[in-house]
């Protein structure tokens, strides 16, 4: 697996978050990032290369996190929700759309995402840059040290949904099965 620690990343836009995509690769190469890019190029062209649609890239850039292939993926489109939703669909894919740093390192501290999407409509490239930058420094759970449990409860969370099989949770009368429990008092960060 390509992973985030031998800065290999996985990217794709389709034509609305191409410049974003741009913007962010530019300033990660520069930062010596091994990019792969599954998605729309320069001489991509959007009349003939239908392949190329949000969510066809979507669920290219969802497969090769499934299949092992790469650790985590930056994906645009115009929202970011399309190609967000697209590679969902994929085994081992926990995606999400953000549009600040804040929520960035979120995404990754407290869920764990391993696809995070922006779209161009709303992110300016700087703001990408940055939103890149915080995801791919952070980790689950860091800057939470301090929160007693944070890890754990957040863990045992993607552990779960990791492990969801609908037909079973129907069966169930819509009940999860817990596969352990970790109380998680919401507390307050202290101050840097």
């Amino acid at each position: 697996m390509k992973t985030i620690k031998d800065k290999y990343l996985l990217v794709a836009a389709d034509f609305a978050g191409y410049p974003l995509k741009e913007a962010v690769v530019a300033h990660l190469k520069a930062k010596g990032w091994k990019i792969t890019d599954v998605g729309v190029q320069a001489d991509s062209d959007p009349d003939t290369e239908t392949d190329l649609m949000f969510h066809r890239i979507g669920l290219r850039a969802g497969a090769m996190i499934a299949e092992g292939e790469f650790e985590r993926a930056l994906l645009f489109c115009g929202t970011g929700m399309g190609i967000h939703i697209a590679a969902s669909k994929c085994p081992h894919v926990h995606a999400g759309v953000v549009e600040s740093v804040p929520a960035a390192l979120r995404a990754i501290t407290g869920n764990g995402v391993n696809v995070l999407a922006m779209g161009a409509f709303y992110v300016a490239p700087q703001m990408g840059c940055d939103i890149a930058d915080a995801y791919l420094g952070a980790s689950l759970g860091s800057g939470y040290e301090c929160w007693h449990n944070f890890y754990e409860f957040h863990k045992l969370a993607i552990d779960e949904l990791e492990a969801f099989d609908y037909e079973e949770y129907k069966k169930n009368g819509f009940k999860l099965n817990h596969l352990g429990d970790y109380p998680l008092k919401l507390e307050t960060k202290p101050e840097d």
